[in-house]
């Protein structure tokens, strides 16, 4: 068994928490996967993996040395893929996070056809609303939604994620709607602390674009927004919402757009990957690929 073979083994028994899911994702059985591992700690002189019959975890030592490896790895692969993309279609696994919403109902539709186009590349999508650390979390992109800062990692803009104040026809029947964003202090708002300031809501005042803060309160907090929808649509209150989770209730008549002179800059949908010497062909094509297929106005904005 090469060395190069040892060290992808390494660093997928990290990544994956297990000799099972790394011998999967090798190709081996878990004993051999054992073996492997075993025969590199014993090639390099140290203990890489610390073993109890619960979890694996690494030593201090072979954190150091995952960091490095993954690294080294990740370049070789990626000056590999650079080569063969002179001579052939993109090729290799693609290890993608997405926010949990987006991800399932906007980017999954967007993948499935990116993967017709694409067959020789294979997918492993994560889906959470917890920010991953690309490098350290070993992933090849990260599709973000955000108001970006300055970053490390390369960035592409795909389109606009317009925020919305929504809320029931019933609620309005019942509540009345406002007519300004200071009139939300009057009503029961439904928050969801995946923005960042979740209890605090910026409009933007359309003829002068002078922006405003109003603070909200109300009886639920959710760290989901599909939770924030069904609450809004069960007439428990006012959401502040993306338009691709609020579009569609709106287009069938769910929700009610209020507010809409105060509508919030929007907040952009975004491709990040990190910076590489040798871009591989791989994550080129999927950028390529999504700022094409999300350049025009969103579908979830259309008819609403």
């Amino acid at each position: 068994m090469d060395r190069l073979s040892l060290d992808r083994l390494f660093v997928a028994v990290l990544e994956t928490g297990s000799f099972v899911a790394a011998s999967e994702r090798m190709g081996v059985s878990s004993g051999q996967a054992s073996k492997m591992l075993s025969r590199l700690e014993t090639d390099l002189g140290v203990q890489l993996i610390k073993r109890t019959t619960r979890a694996l975890s690494p030593t201090e030592i072979g954190q150091v040395y995952y960091e490095r490896v993954r690294i080294l790895l990740e370049e070789r692969d990626a000056l590999d893929a650079s080569i063969r993309q002179t001579s052939g279609a993109p090729s290799g696994r693609l290890r993608i996070t997405a926010p949990i919403y987006f991800g399932s109902a906007q980017l999954v539709p967007a993948l499935l056809v990116f993967a017709e186009q694409y067959p020789g590349i294979s997918l492993d999508i994560s889906f959470s609303d917890r920010l991953a650390d690309l490098v350290e979390d070993g992933f090849d992109v990260a599709i973000r939604i955000a108001h970006l800062s300055d970053s490390s990692l390369i960035v592409r803009r795909l389109c606009d994620a317009r925020i919305v104040t929504v809320a029931s026809p019933d609620y309005i029947t019942t509540h009345g709607a406002p007519q300004r964003p200071e009139d939300l202090s009057q009503h029961t708002c439904i928050i969801d602390t995946n923005f960042r300031t979740p209890r605090s809501w910026a409009f933007r005042d359309a003829p002068s674009g002078q922006a405003v803060q109003v603070p909200v309160s109300g009886r639920f907090a959710f760290s989901n927004g599909e939770a924030c929808l069904t609450a809004a649509t069960r007439g428990l209150g006012i959401a502040y919402l993306p338009s691709f989770i609020a579009g569609q209730p709106m287009k069938e008549g769910k929700l009610t757009p209020l507010l809409r002179n105060f509508e919030p800059q929007a907040l952009g949908i975004h491709v990040l990957y990190p910076p590489a010497r040798h871009l591989a062909a791989k994550i080129r094509a999927l950028s390529d690929f999504l700022s094409g297929y999300f350049k025009n106005r969103p579908e979830w904005d259309e008819g609403w």
